[in-house]
């Protein structure tokens, strides 16, 4: 950065930041009408995609992936329990823990969404191997962010 003229500094298009904003923004306008075909929004989406994956998890473990606080994740939570898609019980091992599960409705929906990644995939233009270089190289990325925040 120490050879970048001070006025690329502060031109946004040079900001790496945010183009990793702007094309998230650019993955809702893609995602939108699928998601909204289901009903789900894109946070909803992610936190049904993971249950998809692993059921019956925690609310802390679902926290963790989603990289998203509990006061954020449990009115979603509580938003997918009111759709019926998901289930909220208290861990019968630890009562300070509460587990979340899919309901029937909620595993119903996965067929629904099965096509969704590859819709959004083929909306990139991208090749595997470039989605994959990309995605190694936004979680290296996130991960020396987060290392520097600790």
């Amino acid at each position: 950065m120490s050879d970048t003229p001070k006025d690329d500094l502060l031109d946004i298009d040079k900001f790496l930041c945010f183009s990793v904003y702007s094309a998230g923004h650019a993955f809702n306008r893609v995602y939108k009408p699928m998601l909204e075909a289901l009903g789900l929004t894109y946070p909803q989406y992610l936190v049904m995609v993971a249950l998809w994956q692993d059921d019956n998890q925690s609310v802390r473990s679902i926290g963790e992936k989603m990289y998203l606080e509990s006061s954020t994740l449990t009115p979603l939570l509580k938003r997918l329990e009111a759709n019926g898609l998901v289930s909220r019980k208290r861990d019968p091992k630890d009562e300070r823990s509460v587990r979340i599960g899919l309901t029937d409705k909620g595993k119903e929906l996965r067929k629904q969404a099965e096509d969704v990644p590859l819709c959004v995939f083929e909306a990139t233009g991208l090749d595997i191997e470039t989605a994959k270089r990309l995605v190694r190289d936004l979680r290296a990325l996130r991960d020396r962010l987060d290392g520097g925040l600790s």
